[in-house]
């Protein structure tokens, strides 16, 4: 049964915990407060701050806004594999092997970049970057983040004969990922916004999104078309964590140390959400003041917690207790995840 959130969860900052804090001179200078939630099939198991904040997921739902990718059959009739899946959970970095490959996508469609509703950015890629300067070229849709996410959208609205601008809130796509999400977090949507790529973005509970990444830890081959969804999708995520955001990124690294035992995905504004098949557990995390360097340390933190990741492991230490350095390359200080949560 659908469950609804109490209007105590609509502050954000109601009832935050510690996440992360940031220490100078042996001395504790500043803390991020937020909340956290680990999940497994029945409810939740242990929680930091607020479980029922509301929060916009932002990107760290990219899995979700995909099922109707696969439960719709278009995912199979245009014989997508796992790169494409990726990619359409990806927030990526804008490098070649992002733009070559979203690119190919839309040319398999017999799509060119101006069918995307996405909007232009400059990649986060420095040397794709430095590219387009050298060549006197402007970035285009498919250097956004969110290529990959639009190009599943542009595959399910080719597949079922639906109109171009998909990313309406009234558009039949974004109806069938609205209800998708009410019914993967257990509880009704409680808002919608327009998000960075302007798509819209529904708002749920902290805990809702807990739940929901708990299901997709839990779904089996055999247990029907949702959950076959749900494995492909995770599984595509961890095959390809390079797709899924990129060199240097938190996403990409955490999943290579997490060997196959975990999928990871960032959202704007201070969320994270984590993907344990092996344990059935799914997380979610949301920094109050929106910084990703507290959500970045605190899902290494719940990581190392359960025992998919090495504290020691590189790929974790460099989020989970990264050091700060000044312009002159001086050790200044470090950012540490929150003591209740290691």
């Amino acid at each position: 049964m659908a469950r609804k959130t109490g209007s105590d969860g609509r502050r954000v900052d109601s009832g935050a915990a510690p996440l992360a804090e940031l220490w100078r001179g042996g001395v504790l200078e500043s803390t991020h407060l937020g909340h956290a939630v680990i999940c497994d099939a029945k409810g939740i198991i242990e929680a930091w701050g607020n479980p029922s904040a509301v929060i916009f997921p932002r990107s760290s739902c990219k899995m979700i806004q995909a099922l109707p990718l696969i439960e719709t059959g278009a995912a199979a009739e245009r014989r997508l594999g796992s790169e494409h899946l990726a990619l359409a959970c990806a927030s990526h970095e804008g490098a070649h092997l992002h733009v070559s490959k979203t690119g190919r996508w839309l040319a398999d469609l017999d799509l060119t970049e101006p069918d995307l509703r996405c909007g232009a950015h400059e990649p986060a890629d420095r040397e794709e970057r430095n590219r387009l300067i050298r060549d006197g070229e402007a970035p285009c849709q498919l250097h956004n983040n969110c290529s990959g996410k639009h190009c599943g959208f542009l595959t399910v609205v080719q597949h079922q004969g639906w109109g171009p601008d998909y990313h309406e809130i009234d558009h039949p796509l974004q109806r069938a990922i609205r209800e998708a999400t009410s019914e993967v977090a257990g509880e009704e949507i409680s808002g919608w916004g327009i998000d960075g790529c302007s798509a819209p973005n529904f708002a749920l509970s902290l805990e809702g999104l807990g739940r929901a990444m708990a299901g997709f830890a839990n779904a089996k081959p055999g247990q029907g078309a949702r959950a076959e969804a749900m494995v492909a999708l995770r599984e595509a995520m961890m095959a390809h964590p390079e797709l899924v955001a990129g060199e240097g990124r938190a996403c990409t690294g955490l999943m290579r140390a997490a060997r196959g035992r975990a999928a990871v995905k960032t959202g704007a504004e201070g969320v994270f959400i984590g993907i344990l098949p092996e344990r059935g557990i799914g997380i979610a995390i949301k920094a109050v003041d929106g910084n990703h360097r507290a959500s970045e340390a605190a899902i290494a933190a719940l990581l190392v917690r359960l025992g998919v990741v090495e504290a020691g492991d590189p790929q974790v230490s460099r989020w989970l207790n990264p050091v700060l350095k000044n312009w002159r390359g001086l050790v200044t200080g470090e950012v540490r995840a929150a003591a209740g949560l290691v």
